[in-house]
């Protein structure tokens, strides 16, 4: 015999249901703003394969990713302005932002606050590694394995970051800056692709490789042989000696003594000897460095001179520059002692920033 339910009871699971079906309809706005809250989607491509998903928040945030151009899994930090996810029909230009020897975009303390403060822009800090000098190195059979680091940031990370990200994909809309081992790769990378970066930017950065600088030329060397850490540029308190496989002084340019002219590899990458270059491309350029106190021992000693001879060649060719020499820090920020430090790049990044904004919003 077919059973046959009450008319009211019919109701009551009606309105039951209504009810359940407008929680879940009242409940998706909220799912929505979870998931808006964490990272954007990042595909696959250009060589790069992610390594699990990016970490952190909706505006800062990491991705690993594998490529066969330099071994191992590398991290590319990633920070949004706080008003990316409400506006997608905005583009913003892009800082590429370089570290120091001995770090990793993993550090938190490279999420500097007038990064984390930038209102017009994205900052890309992608893996430079421990000492991998933004260059494909010569020798490629090393114990560090491939170490293709100019193919990966300019081939891949570049188009990786313009294809997930809402970009000013042309040349006024990029920049590239960097700090210690990264300043000489923010100046490299300006200078062997002038067609891509309209600003360039240097913080303590070894500025010069060439034979008149045979400290920063041994610099380079120390992290190559894990004898020491002259030219260490990590945004943390303290510095690891330890740069990986011990390899060759001749694995990234080639020999690094003058006989015969064998050091002429060091030579091309001078970016001292290349300042040319950006004055054709009308690059803008800003330098900054300290004087380490006066103290041979500190590491910013030496940057001080790559620095001035930059701005010396520049002036020779009548092309303006941005040039900060703090000295000792006195008056350059709360933290700066003029050393090869975090505090004095924290405020390099004070001036610097809001300048590349305005830069960026008049091209």
């Amino acid at each position: 015999m077919r059973s046959v339910l009450p008319t009211r009871l019919l109701r009551a699971k009606a309105a039951v249901a209504a009810l359940a079906a407008a929680l879940l309809l009242s409940g998706a706005p909220s799912a929505r703003a979870d998931a808006a809250s964490g990272p954007p989607p990042m595909a696959d491509g250009f060589g790069l394969t992610q390594v699990g998903g990016a970490t952190g928040s909706a505006t800062n945030f990491v991705v690993t990713v594998n490529t066969p151009q330099v071994a191992g899994a590398h991290r590319i930090r990633v920070l949004l302005p706080s008003d990316y996810a409400a506006n997608p029909g905005k583009r913003y230009p892009v800082l590429y932002f370089l570290h120091g020897a001995s770090d990793d975009p993993g550090n938190p303390n490279l999420a500097y606050p007038a990064l984390l403060a930038a209102k017009s822009m994205i900052t890309v800090i992608p893996d430079g590694g421990r000492r991998g000098w933004y260059s494909n190195w010569l020798d490629q059979g090393t114990a560090a394995g491939a170490q293709n680091w100019e193919n990966f940031h300019v081939s891949q990370v570049i188009p990786f970051i313009e294809a997930n990200l809402r970009t000013t994909a042309s040349k006024k809309g990029r920049a590239v800056a960097g700090l210690s081992m990264g300043g000489f790769g923010a100046l490299h990378y300006a200078q062997r692709h002038p067609d891509l970066f309209s600003q360039v930017a240097t913080l303590s950065g070894g500025n010069e490789l060439s034979r008149n600088h045979a400290v920063m030329r041994a610099a380079v060397v120390a992290t190559l042989t894990n004898i020491g850490a002259p030219l260490c540029g990590t945004s943390s308190p303290t510095c690891s000696l330890n740069f990986g496989p011990t390899v060759s002084s001749d694995a990234v340019f080639g020999t690094p003594y003058p006989v015969f002219n064998a050091d002429w590899r060091w030579n091309e990458a001078d970016p001292v000897s290349h300042m040319d270059v950006l004055a054709r491309a009308g690059t803008g350029v800003t330098i900054y460095t300290g004087n380490g106190g006066g103290n041979p021992a500190e590491p910013e000693f030496w940057v001080q001179s790559a620095s001035q001879h930059a701005k010396e060649r520049l002036d020779a060719l009548g092309y303006p520059s941005h040039y900060v020499d703090y000295g000792n820090g006195s008056g350059w920020g709360e933290s700066c002692n003029g050393g090869h430090n975090y505090g004095c790049w924290a405020q390099d990044l004070v001036d610097f920033v809001p300048r590349l904004e305005a830069a960026f919003a008049s091209a």
